[in-house]
């Protein structure tokens, strides 16, 4: 197994923010270069998806972005979790179309790539290719009616 496969996610400790209790644990994964790690807030009476900080502690290993994690005072992962809670993501619609899009793209790039290297045959591929540039005009038209709608998700 590559090590950009072994995500963990350990424990680090549980902090009170306004009356909540959070668990907050540092999700560290390998992206081919360096490890790094990303804190997550819980709320330790709910079974949510948690909320992550957009800082990313950097390392050379995991026990390197963990110990680096566990050095965080409580009052720092307070603080990161006021940041992480103020930057939550509010146009949900608009991020999902967006991600439908680019998978669009990625898609019709692989596409083309394999007609190009001869894996798939030409007609199949044109066949796919314009399926694909139509789903694309459907995304566009998407966008216009979830621009600028903003939804909270509630954790």
């Amino acid at each position: 197994m590559s090590p950009s496969d072994e995500t963990v996610q350990p424990y680090l400790a549980t902090i009170d923010v306004g009356g909540r209790r959070l668990d907050v644990s540092v999700l560290i994964s390998y992206d081919g270069i360096e490890y790094g790690g990303r804190l997550w807030f819980t709320e330790t009476e709910w079974d949510d998806e948690g909320i992550p900080d957009r800082g990313v502690l950097p390392g050379r290993s995991r026990p390197e972005v963990e110990q680096m994690a566990r050095k965080l005072s409580e009052d720092e992962l307070v603080a990161r979790y006021r940041r992480a809670a103020a930057n939550r993501r509010r146009f949900v619609a608009l991020r999902s179309v967006t991600e439908d899009f680019l998978a669009k793209v990625r898609y019709l790039n692989q596409v083309a790539i394999s007609m190009r290297a001869g894996l798939i045959d030409t007609e199949g591929a044109a066949q796919e290719i314009d399926y694909t540039e139509h789903q694309l005009h459907e995304l566009v038209r998407q966008f216009r009616e979830v621009a600028g709608v903003e939804q909270r998700v509630e954790a």
